[in-house]
């Protein structure tokens, strides 16, 4: 299981524009989601919970498990649009 957070917007420069400021520390990783995520799990700062495989979008769940715990992910695109996904627990 994975437990992740994640951010999702609408193009590829959003998505890498914000890694760019959570990176550089000049936001941090649920500000961000709070501020600019489209997907309901805003409020939560993008905090999805645990998951297993097989229960979200093959390209997102994949980004997820092979990221490494504590890291966040370059962007990933998927149906729903450009994700910036924060590994935070595994188990």
């Amino acid at each position: 299981q994975v437990r992740a957070s994640h951010i999702l917007v609408q193009s590829q420069q959003e998505a890498q524009d914000l890694k760019t400021k959570i990176d550089n520390g000049e936001i941090s990783f649920e500000e961000a989601a709070k501020k600019y995520s489209s997907c309901p799990s805003k409020a939560r700062g993008g905090d999805l919970g645990y998951f297993e495989r097989r229960v979200m979008v093959k390209e997102f769940e994949d980004a997820a498990f092979d990221a490494p715990k504590g890291s966040v992910t370059e962007p990933v695109k998927t149906q729903f649009g450009w994700h910036l996904i924060k590994v935070i627990d595994k188990k």
